[in-house]
């Protein structure tokens, strides 16, 4: 156990931190830790890296962290601790507010006199550290202190703060928190409501399933309208004679980079995944990937317990208060953990491209300040696994490869994905992170995007996930995301005069069919498919109310967008990539069913559990990225 009264006297506040004593550097080289040579390089590399030389030395395997630490400890004459065996006591929480111990990465340890001893691995940041807190701070002095263990201490200090706080960092005219369906409608409304369709449907069946046939027919019209509008401006986009080079880095200083990669009951992917971003080619000095994942999941705990993580790969643990267990709340508690100016999100079980991050970094520099969001695009590693995997496949390949892009390219917000999206980082926290209630965070956060004032940019460059292919798993994924579409929807309309003048008339009609008009095209699926019940000859409410001739008007709207369906996909899966695929395009009108029993199970959801979190299992695949 560390004692500093043996070692320390009552200290200078300055003495040893803004005077340091032998650089890192020339220590190691001094102990036979590193060559000349390799201390040259490093110092090279620093001026286009924003990282400590410690931390470059790490990061390229030439020493180890310990080394650094006890370099850091001599430098700056400063105790090594083990915070493990001697951690702060809880009083030490009144002693520096959270907000700056993760700031700085740095949490109070000891009170020796009036002089604060501040447990760090960046005592170069202690004077900066000290001026946050003002004019009545107290004298500090660093100890030294592994990071990984300093962020365990902060959240054993102020993790209830903390998580209260990665609740609620969304204004509540805009969060899901302050929705739900009976404040939404209320009870006597929604008992109105049934009684008159119970009526309806009693006294005058054929006028009100008449009704309801005109109301899918007008949400398919919506979507059927985005998705041709979409193919167009792709068919007729200005294709450039030559392909355009590359973006290149920017020469200045590389920023960091933090990835957040939430994990929740994984005892398979931990291994494949350190593989898999062992592959990146960013300077790792720059690479923080912080894996996320809540206190209670002792499944995953044990996973990476058996598993040796790479030094730019670090845990964090989210603290179990009690509320809701969703990946927004994850996320939005681990953000502050985070140091990189680039925050970036992957799932558990992506496999991106090698230099993916040099292209986001490149187009972060030469983009629009107003440019605050780049969405790569998704892709899946077992598509010829079954049937379902082949579907899903064509399914997101046009949603990705074609509708995506073509929206992009109208000037309508793009609803984001849920991984390999980059964030700058400042305008990231001012929008308060993700909704920590809303079960489908990416969409919503693309809509505050967008009505704040920024951009979001498709950028080229893929990352290989794996494909949901198994029924249940399928309608449970799927059913929360339409769950979250319709809340985000709900949310987001409260004002609809003040949404149409964030956005304009025509993003927000897009917002119509991209988020209401996809979700009653599902649940109502089974409603259209009666309307072949004239083509075999059988009886159909339609007939009865409307007469026989709209019949061939809507069996020719109804082809025509099948037709458009097919065209979408059979473009999108053309590529040498996915083009066995083409065939089973044909497919597709079987594989949507299963859109329609997720959206009642969503429907279901919406008014008994909003915020509740459905599960999709990773792992299962046959085939991997590797």
């Amino acid at each position: 156990m560390s004692d500093p009264l043996l070692r320390l006297s009552e200290p200078s506040p300055v003495a040893r931190v803004d005077v340091p004593a032998v650089p890192v550097g020339r220590q190691l080289v001094n102990e036979g830790l590193i060559d000349q040579n390799t201390l040259l390089k490093a110092l090279n590399l620093q001026h286009y890296i924003d990282a400590p030389l410690g931390e470059i030395l790490v990061a390229d395997g030439q020493v180890s962290r310990d080394d650094v630490l006890g370099a850091l400890s001599v430098q700056y004459g400063a105790q090594r601790v083990d915070l493990a065996l001697d951690p702060p006591n809880a009083a030490m929480a009144k002693a520096l507010p959270a907000t700056l111990c993760q700031r700085f990465n740095a949490v109070p340890w000891r009170w020796f006199g009036s002089t604060l001893l501040v447990a760090t691995h960046r005592p170069d940041q202690l004077r900066a550290l000290r001026d946050s807190m003002g004019e009545h701070a107290p004298r500090m002095l660093p100890v030294i202190a592994e990071s990984d263990q300093v962020n365990t201490q902060i959240s054993l200090l102020h993790g209830p703060e903390l998580a209260h706080r990665a609740l609620n960092t969304v204004p509540d005219d805009i969060s899901s928190r302050t929705w739900s369906f009976s404040n939404a409608m209320g009870a006597t409304q929604v008992i109105l409501v049934l009684c008159l369709a119970l009526c309806c449907l009693v006294f005058a069946p054929a006028v009100f399933v008449s009704v309801l046939m005109g109301f899918c027919l007008l949400s398919l019209a919506l979507t059927s309208g985005l998705k041709a509008a979409a193919l167009l401006a792709q068919l007729f986009r200005r294709v450039p004679a030559q392909s355009a080079p590359l973006a290149r880095l920017p020469l200045s200083r590389l920023p960091r980079v933090s990835v957040m990669v939430p994990l929740f009951r994984e005892e398979q992917i931990a291994d494949q995944l350190i593989k898999r971003l062992a592959r990146l080619t960013y300077p790792k000095a720059l690479l923080e990937v912080v894996l996320v994942l809540e206190a209670k999941d002792t499944v995953t705990r044990d996973t990476l317990a058996r598993t040796t993580l790479p030094q730019w790969m670090r845990v964090i643990e989210v603290p179990d208060d009690g509320t809701i267990t969703t990946k927004p709340r994850a996320l939005n508690y681990a953000l502050d953990f985070c140091s990189g100016s680039i925050i970036g999100i992957w799932d558990a079980e992506d496999a991106p491209e090698h230099d993916q991050l040099e292209k986001v970094v490149a187009r972060f520099a030469e983009a629009a300040p107003e440019v605050v969001c780049l969405q790569g695009m998704l892709d899946y590693y077992n598509a010829r696994q079954n049937w379902l995997a082949r579907c899903f496949t064509i399914e997101y390949a046009t949603w990705w490869r074609l509708v995506l892009p073509g929206v992009a390219r109208l000037g309508l917000v793009l609803p984001l994905g849920g991984t390999t999206l980059f964030f700058r980082r400042d305008i990231l926290e001012k929008l308060g992170g993700w909704d920590a209630h809303n079960v489908t965070e990416d969409a919503d956060l693309g809509i505050r995007l967008a009505r704040a004032g920024y951009r979001t940019e498709l950028v080229p460059t893929v990352t290989m996930e794996e494909a949901n292919c198994r029924a249940w798993p399928w309608v449970k994924q799927r059913s929360r995301w339409i769950k979250g579409f319709l809340i985000t929807y709900c949310v987001h309309m409260r004002r609809p005069a003040r949404l149409m003048a964030d956005l304009g008339l025509m993003r927000f009609l897009g917002i119509q069919a991209m988020f209401l008009g996809t979700v009653i095209q599902f649940a109502t699926l089974p409603i259209l498919w009666s309307f072949w019940l004239p083509a075999v000859g059988l009886p159909h409410a339609v007939t009865t109310t409307l007469g026989s001739g709209v019949v061939l008007p809507i069996a020719i709207f109804f082809i025509a967008a099948e037709m458009l369906n097919m065209v979408c996909g059979m473009l999108a899966v053309s590529g040498k990539q996915h083009r066995h695929l083409i065939a089973w395009v044909v497919s597709m009108p079987l594989y949507f069913p299963l859109a329609a029993l997720a959206s009642y199970k969503a429907l279901y959801e919406l008014v008994s559990d909003p915020f509740y979190w459905d599960k999709t299992q990773h792992g299962t695949a046959q085939t991997h990225a590797d």
